[in-house]
């Protein structure tokens, strides 16, 4: 079985954004062709603990070289005051011959390049339809959303005018030193708002990828013709959902674990305020284009397929590479032909 860790999988993903948008759009294209297998992912949480969690999300990827596998990603966010990063996760892959695993992969960047990549391609299929969009507004100064930059810097690079906000002052303006560092050529700008309130307001594309547990915005600040890219999942109140387009990645995976969409459905009984899915968008020749009078609201939950494509990716370039650590003995010896299975 081989291992790949964090600097394995960096040293293959890190300048390849374009490869990684084609296989994570791939991956999209074949669920909607119905060539995958998912499972509703599992939440482990605690007793007396409602902030930290660990979740499976077991996944089947068809297609030339079908995947199966599973990440388990933890949760904890009280690790950022600590020096440590929120999110964790492990991926294993498992051989579609024998069941046995083949690969464990250490998977917490490539959970955030899936998601965020996730965030681009709605951004690219779902443009305004005046054609002219100059920022973008990014709530929640952490990992996800410094990815998500960097990925729809890759799908939008007219993209000048960056606007930052966090609860933490500090958090944003060393997301903002860092933004301008690694992004700020061709004239772009990097600032930080002094309200929630006025980084919605800043720019008709917004990404929110924040540690809320419950919504908290209503997405009245935001422009008419605003997309918000809702990767945090839990920001957006039950107002402000239905007032908006909705487009999910799966219907079936967002509309649970009390996601603002989720809490729409409740608050409805159906989910007839869904308007579409990314994969459906993808599948068109053409980009659609946003409601110039009111948000479009993009509710990814995060597909598992989403990371196995990814884990497959990192797996296929390091055994050309020989990047990694063969772990040996890990699995039973093989028994010779015709031995009596052990009771």
């Amino acid at each position: 079985m081989l291992t790949l860790g964090n600097g394995d999988v960096r040293r293959i993903l890190d300048g390849r954004e374009k490869e990684v948008l084609n296989v994570v759009r791939e991956a999209y294209l074949r669920h909607a062709d119905e060539q995958t297998s998912l499972p509703h992912s599992v939440f482990l949480r605690f007793p007396d603990d409602t902030r930290n969690r660990i979740i499976g999300l077991p996944a089947y990827l068809g297609g030339p070289r079908p995947l199966a596998g599973m990440k388990w990603i933890a949760s904890f966010p009280g690790n950022v005051a600590n020096g440590l990063e929120r999110a964790s996760a492990a991926i294993i892959l498992n051989s579609m011959q024998t069941g046995q695993p083949v690969a464990l992969v250490e998977g917490s960047t490539i959970s955030a390049r899936r998601t965020a990549a996730s965030a681009a391609l709605a951004a690219a299929a779902l443009p305004p339809a005046d054609g002219r969009e100059t920022g973008v507004a990014l709530i929640g100064c952490g990992v996800i959303n410094f990815e998500v930059l960097r990925f729809l810097l890759a799908v939008r690079p007219e993209l000048a005018d960056i606007t930052v906000f966090d609860l933490d002052a500090g958090r944003a303006e060393a997301f903002r030193d860092r933004s301008a560092a690694e992004f700020g050529g061709d004239g772009r700008v990097v600032r930080v708002a002094e309200s929630v309130e006025a980084a919605l307001s800043a720019h008709r594309l917004v990404s929110l990828a924040t540690t809320a547990g419950v919504p908290h915005l209503d997405l009245r600040d935001c422009r008419p013709g605003t997309l918000v890219l809702g990767v945090s999942l839990r920001d957006v109140t039950v107002e402000g959902v239905l007032q908006a387009v909705n487009v999910v990645d799966d219907p079936d995976h967002v509309c649970r674990a009390a996601t603002s969409v989720h809490l729409a459905e409740t608050r409805v009984g159906d989910r007839s305020f869904i308007h579409g899915t990314l994969g459906e968008l993808l599948r068109e020749e053409s980009p659609g284009h946003r409601d110039e009078r009111r948000p479009t609201l993009f509710s990814p939950f995060g597909l598992g397929v989403l990371d196995l494509a990814l884990a497959g990716l990192v797996l296929s370039e390091a055994r050309v590479a020989g990047i990694g650590t063969e772990v040996t003995g890990f699995l039973p010896e093989p028994q010779a032909s015709g031995a009596t299975a052990a009771s």
